[in-house]
């Protein structure tokens, strides 16, 4: 764990009601496709979409805070049911803000992962925060943990998980996959 002690990791965990992504770099690989008409197509990793459901079940809320507006980014957020969808978002610092007023909750009730520079004014603000193994250095140096999957590869899910097991939620949420019910 780079950052904060074990500890320290639990005693945020628990404070965490949101789980808040960037999307490019994070839940997606960071890149831009394109279909034959110029029209963007985003990859989302399965795995992802499973942590936050694992989230949802252990409790959390879920959302995204980006500068991206794509209509593949709302089909996503649709499917996953997120509790909110900030994106074409410029300055991120000023959205949080927002959505922290709008819902009434502190920072420090916020896990979010970013992966790049304009991540950075979010992540300094979250109460628990991660980056991806392939994030800007600049952000791996700030974040209380940096994950070993790279973003749009399982690095939202691996976050999940590491707060549901620091938090005692992730017997709860695994248990119904498993032959033990």
């Amino acid at each position: 764990m780079s950052g904060i002690s074990a500890s320290e990791f639990a005693e945020r965990a628990a404070d965490v009601e949101w789980i808040l992504c960037d999307v490019d770099g994070v839940l997606t690989d960071g890149g831009l496709y394109y279909d034959r008409r110029g029209h963007a197509m985003l990859r989302f990793d399965v795995r992802d979409g499973l942590g936050l459901e694992l989230a949802r079940r252990a409790g959390l809320k879920t959302g995204v805070l980006s500068g991206r507006a794509a209509a593949a980014l709302d089909h996503r957020a649709s499917e996953l049911g997120f509790d909110a969808v900030m994106s074409g978002v410029r300055d991120k610092l000023a959205a949080l803000e927002q959505f922290l007023e709008e819902r009434g909750v502190s920072a420090r009730q916020v896990a979010f992962v970013g992966d790049d520079l304009p991540d950075l004014v979010a992540l300094a603000r979250c109460g628990l925060t991660f980056a991806p193994a392939n994030a800007a250095p600049e952000v791996r140096t700030v974040v209380h943990r940096v994950l070993e999957a790279r973003g749009g590869a399982g690095a939202v899910r691996e976050m999940v998980e590491a707060i549901l097991q620091a938090r005692g939620d992730w017997e709860a949420v695994f248990r119904p996959f498993t032959f033990d019910r």
